[in-house]
């Protein structure tokens, strides 16, 4: 035990000694100062000359956001019909089909947002082509949005008084050339001298231990696993995702893709300070997001050492919760990742989440519901600014001042959009929940493909926290989910489909439109007077705000569905 809880502590230490020169290295790139890849100048050159890119061109927040919505547009349309007709195109040894309208309507929005919830199996629900030219492409563009949005933010505020916030697009190139294809092509090359494949062969047959004749899939997995984790997507090239011993294959690539996963978005919070020259606010908003991370890491891990109650009646010498997770990685390495995947937006498991303690349930539900610890590429900085300029404005009501960030005035107009930013997410995991819970329970019959009475293998209180799971997973554009739904009808596709686009969005817009406002306001010098947002009782504060707005809003849903689950098993 020992041995794994250390595995645990060295792989959160490396992350985060790689998470820091990293951080100086992303703010340098978007600074434009001289870096070590500087070398992928006219390549940049040529990519902007091709697409008639103006580098030099500004653009103010709304133009950012204009940029960003039209392009997302194009590639949604785009990935829809692939999706649609992959039967028909080619790199399809095992000949999967194409998928339905409904299905392709969700899978298309699924890998765009960056959530990469799937209603399919990995290996069978897609062809090789469309994982490389669909899923694989996008989650490098998603990923490059999200960044993109969040330098935003950071130009926003490196200048007293500016509209000028950088050119959206030379942001989203430089994401991709500079930062997420030089580290996914180390990691897939870690990840194939491990064992993952890299082929383009059809399925391979082999015989089990037990003797059975299986067919294994294979494909060129390497690359589109590890751009999932460094661009903070989720979806695996295998159904059963990072439990699959081809895309996880051992100790060592768990390791590399649990640190893969979280490098990014601790690097752009230390980024973040680097580049508007406050390093402390910067380890301030690191130390937050890390005390938040804990709050939910150690109930969870201990949920799950402890594992269930009714094994300890019995007896049995070793109660940890075995069920559901990889007998190669144990239980504190399986406990460490689902918190670490759902306190980020990835989403990827390498254990069965379902099977989970319900107490573990419920923090991986709390690590999206709050969806800004370390959260996704870009955007969990971006949600973790919403609730820091609510505590702002808490602070100044506090102490009889006028609520003010960084020498800039925070009023009427920024609050509205924070409050309907903060209110969103709850809005729609809870409405989604309770539609899928009202149709389950009093209308059973009606066929949506798939009949409600078939949606939920558990009834109860955990068939309940199925359904609270996968809408607040699809709002957090988090993408795991608790398997004992039957997720792939037209309901679901439907409704996850229209929460996801939702859920990643508005909470891109609202954060750039304040950071814009704010940036265009007269700067104020600071004064003994100025409340000081760099410090650790600001910091508590702001952990305070996220933590009552989330409880206030998620913990009735709990109590029906992880808590009463709990309460069940004594």
């Amino acid at each position: 035990m020992n041995t794994e809880i250390t595995g645990v502590v060295v792989s959160f230490l490396l992350t985060v000694l790689i998470a820091f020169p990293l951080g100086k290295y992303i703010a340098k790139v978007f600074k434009g100062e001289k870096t070590i890849t500087d070398f992928l100048k006219p390549f940049e050159r040529f990519i902007y000359k091709i697409c008639g890119i103006d580098p030099a061109k500004e653009m103010n927040w709304k133009q950012h956001m204009a940029a960003l919505l039209c392009i997302n547009l194009v590639w949604l349309l785009y990935a829809f019909f692939v999706l649609l007709y992959q039967n028909k195109l080619p790199l399809n040894p095992d000949g999967n089909p194409g998928m339905t309208p409904d299905l392709s309507f969700n899978t298309a929005i699924s890998f765009l947002v960056n959530c990469n919830l799937q209603h399919y199996s990995g290996e069978t629900g897609l062809t090789y082509l469309t994982q490389l030219i669909v899923v694989t492409f996008l989650q490098f563009v998603s990923a490059a949005t999200g960044v993109a949005a969040v330098a935003v933010l950071f130009r926003a505020f490196a200048e007293k008084t500016t509209t000028k916030l950088g050119n959206f697009f030379v942001f989203f190139t430089q994401s991709i050339t500079r930062i997420l294809l030089p580290l996914a092509i180390i990691m897939a090359v870690i990840l194939a001298f491990n064992g993952t494949p890299t082929s383009f062969d059809g399925k391979d047959s082999i015989v089990t231990l037990q003797g059975d004749s299986v067919q294994v899939s294979r494909g060129p997995a390497a690359g589109m696993i590890a751009i999932k984790h460094l661009g903070t997507n989720g979806g695996g090239w295998f159904g059963a995702n990072s439990a699959h011993p081809l895309e996880n294959p051992n100790y060592i690539t768990n390791m590399v893709e649990i640190i893969a996963q979280v490098i990014l978005p601790m690097a752009l919070v230390f980024a973040f300070g680097f580049f508007i020259m406050r390093r402390r606010l910067g380890y301030v908003i690191f130390g937050v997001m890390t005390l938040g991370m804990l709050t939910f890491m150690i109930p969870n891990m201990v949920s799950e050492l402890n594992g269930n109650p009714a094994f300890h009646k019995l007896g049995l010498a070793d109660a940890t919760a075995m069920e559901g997770k990889e007998v190669r990685f144990g239980v504190a390495a399986s406990a460490y990742w689902q918190i670490m995947t759902t306190v980020i937006s990835t989403g990827s498991v390498n254990s069965m989440h379902d099977s989970s303690m319900p107490l573990s349930g419920a923090m991986q539900m709390l690590g999206m519901m709050t969806n800004c610890f370390y959260g996704g590429k870009g955007v969990g900085l971006l949600n973790y600014f919403i609730f820091l300029i609510i505590a702002v404005f808490i602070s100044g009501l506090m102490v009889g001042r006028t609520p003010e960030f960084m020498g800039r005035k925070v009023e009427a107009r920024e609050m509205k959009i924070a409050a309907i930013i903060a209110l969103l997410h709850p809005l729609l995991v809870l409405a989604g929940t309770a539609l899928s819970a009202f149709f389950a329970v009093h209308h059973p019959e009606i066929n949506w493909a798939v009949k409600p009475s078939a949606w939920l293998n558990n009834p109860g209180s955990h068939g309940f926290s199925e359904m609270l799971y996968e809408y607040t997973s699809a709002s957090a554009n988090n993408g795991s989910g608790f398997e004992g739904l039957g997720d792939n009808n037209i309901f679901w596709n439907v409704t996850t489909g229209f929460v996801m686009i939702l859920g990643r969005f508005i909470p891109i817009i609202g954060p750039i439109a304040i950071a814009g406002l704010l940036a265009q306001k007269k700067y104020t010098p600071q004064t003994a007077g100025t409340l000081q947002t760099d410090t650790a009782t600001f910091g508590i504060m702001t952990y305070a705000v996220i933590m009552i707005l989330a409880a206030l809003a998620f913990f009735p849903a709990l109590t029906l569905g992880p808590i009463a689950e709990h309460f069940h098993l004594f």
